[in-house]
């Protein structure tokens, strides 16, 4: 994602071929920084399964999908996971640890840019599950039988539900290709 025009001056800033390198203002010369959005979401486990909502919004519409979604301004990725949480299933959860911090790429509407996800496992202690605005449906699914890849929303996600299985397996350890680490939160 690359401006068009100086957040700063207002000035028209030079095309730029790599969207997303930092772009200089040669009127004023702020640079702008196209870094990762920051987001989080919540595994939420409960005997053996873990709780998928089905996207009711693009992009990936009708695929499934970790409940998460960006942060807000200054906001620590656990209050935002708890946060979106709430909002997309009804449920209040209790932080079991964070998982990991992925990278991907998140497209909509011509925007096209890197999201840092960062994933905690929870499990439910309250609220009444239901779907939201965001969410079509939600689904129960057990652990070692995910949605089929293509039905899942990002890229990304698959991998958190690989290193989900991975981490609950009798020997625990990361399934991605060393992209995260975890925290003991307890």
């Amino acid at each position: 994602m690359s401006f068009n025009f100086c957040p700063n001056c207002g000035a028209r800033l030079p095309s730029n071929d790599d969207a997303f390198a930092p772009q200089k203002c040669a009127q004023c010369g702020r640079t702008s920084y196209h870094n990762s959005k920051p987001c989080a979401g919540a595994l939420i486990v409960q005997e053996n399964r873990v709780l998928l909502v089905l996207r009711a919004v693009e992009p990936f519409k009708g695929c499934w999908d970790i409940p998460g979604g960006f942060l807000e301004a200054g906001e620590h990725p656990r209050d935002g996971m708890l946060r979106e949480v709430k909002e997309e299933t009804g449920l209040d959860v209790r932080v079991i640890e964070l998982l990991s911090v992925y990278m991907d790429r998140y497209a909509i509407d011509g925007d096209d840019f890197f999201t840092l996800n960062h994933y905690y496992i929870v499990e439910p202690i309250g609220g009444t599950l239901r779907a939201a605005d965001e969410v079509s449906a939600y689904r129960w699914f057990p652990i070692d039988a995910p949605p089929n890849e293509n039905e899942i929303a990002f890229e990304h996600a698959r991998v958190v539900l690989r290193d989900l299985r991975a981490y609950l397996s009798p020997t625990p350890s990361l399934a991605g290709k060393g992209q995260g680490v975890r925290s003991n939160l307890r």
